[in-house]
């Protein structure tokens, strides 16, 4: 459930019509409702109830410092994948104890600054990563713990791109190897083995995947306790999907029920990274329409949001409702959706049936409250769109609209190129 809904054939985010926020900020923009946000989150939350867990925020879903603390309000932990996102994570207050560091490719730099903060764990994703990680916990005179992310070979049924737990994937360990990579986090000295990390992907709709995965994770926990690790923590990951449009993910409560019947009585603490189902439905994206254009084969809308603001249709072919913010009552049509980016790639929707819109009117790009912001861009020069949050009746701009000065800014002309520079 969320809290966008119509009165009088006007759309408003909790108490607050959408179009008297875009006439106050501009478009185009994301709405987020604080009270969806805080819905989600203490559904999921309390699905798990009597179990050992934390529940950490994938900030990459959406990292708004008024989302994160938001979230780290309600009690969340974070599970972060760069610098950037663990410099957010501690600027919104969150205890680094609570922060979980995932992600491939971390840098030298990144290993170091989690280290210095404490976090809770590091999320290992290859032998390299682990003996890196003992280096620099060596250098900092540290102790890193660590848990392996293992790879058991599950076909989540989502999309290409956002499926992580298959052998081609380039995320995580597969079951054997997770081993070799174990026996070496028991054997060096700066590193301590303290949980196992298990992610598949991303907007999952059924929760037999996860079932299968965890079957083969407990096996590993007993193999794991007889090398003498000493494990402590299951890692989940995320992945539970949203309603979209068709879609019928199953509720939190059945997600939970899933895990923890297949983690048994064990005394693993159980760590979820949930993101996607948190914040997807409390987020919006708010765009004016331009221009009609009818052509011999196509009626495009052009609306004032295009792949820059919103790359998920584009990059997944994702599906995401298109709303008018105020019903006409007048007839729909068939059109594309696009926006104003230089690319053929470049829409919010295709072959959609709509009512028709007439220049001028708001168009809500539904369920962007996750991957949405986060996945921007500047290309074409586009200025990045502004954030708002209601809450109540009452709403805030939580990020500026970028200014055309933002563009430029950090950059410089080289002396080379200056004016009477000589070529040699």
């Amino acid at each position: 459930m969320h809290h966008f809904h119509y009165r009088d054939n006007h759309l408003f985010c909790e108490d607050v019509p959408v179009s008297q926020i875009a006439e106050a900020v501009g478009t185009p923009f994301y709405l987020y409702s604080r009270a969806t946000l805080e819905r989600h989150f203490k559904a999921f939350e309390s699905a798990f109830s009597g179990a050992r867990r934390l529940i950490c925020f994938s900030a990459k879903a959406n990292s708004s410092l008024a989302v994160l603390t938001l979230l780290r309000n309600l009690g969340a932990g974070l599970d972060i994948v760069s610098g950037g996102e663990l410099y957010r994570g501690l600027c919104a207050g969150f205890p680094a104890d609570r922060i979980v560091y995932s992600g491939v490719g971390k840098r030298v730099d990144e290993i170091d600054e989690a280290l210095a903060a404490g976090i809770r764990m590091f999320n290992v994703e290859s032998l390299g990563e682990l003996r890196c990680i003992d280096q620099r916990a060596a250098a900092l005179g540290k102790t890193a713990p660590v848990a392996i992310r293992v790879n058991p070979d599950v076909d989540p049924g989502t999309h290409p791109y956002i499926s992580t737990g298959l052998k081609k994937n380039k995320f995580g360990i597969d079951m054997e190897t997770s081993l070799e990579a174990y026996a070496l986090a028991r054997d060096l000295p700066h590193v301590e083995a303290v949980g196992i990390d298990c992610h598949i992907g991303s907007q999952i709709t059924q929760v037999a995947p996860f079932r299968d995965a965890l079957a083969s994770l407990m096996t590993l926990v007993v193999r794991l306790r007889e090398m003498g690790l000493a494990i402590r923590y299951l890692d989940m990951g995320g992945g539970l999907g949203i309603t979209y449009g068709q879609e019928a993910p199953p509720h939190p409560d059945e997600y939970a029920r899933a895990i923890v019947a297949a983690t048994g009585d064990s005394d693993l603490e159980l760590i979820l990274e949930p993101g996607r189902v948190i914040a997807g439905n409390a987020g919006i994206l708010v765009s004016r329409v331009l221009y009609n254009k009818a052509g011999m084969a196509k009626h495009f809308v052009v609306a004032d949001a295009g792949m820059n603001d919103l790359l998920r249709p584009t990059l997944y072919q994702a599906y995401h409702a298109i709303s008018p913010v105020r019903y006409r009552g007048g007839k729909t049509i068939v059109a594309d959706v696009v926006g104003p980016i230089c690319e053929s790639g470049d829409f919010l929707a295709l072959d959609r049936t709509i009512e028709a819109p007439v220049e001028g009117d708001l168009l809500a790009v539904m369920s962007a409250g996750a991957y949405g912001f986060t996945m921007g861009s500047n290309y074409c020069s586009r200025l990045r769109v502004a954030e708002v949050m209601a809450d109540g009746g009452h709403f805030e701009v939580i990020r500026s609209r970028q200014t055309y000065g933002d563009l430029t800014a950090g950059e410089t002309v080289p002396s080379f190129l200056s004016a009477g520079a000589t070529k040699i």
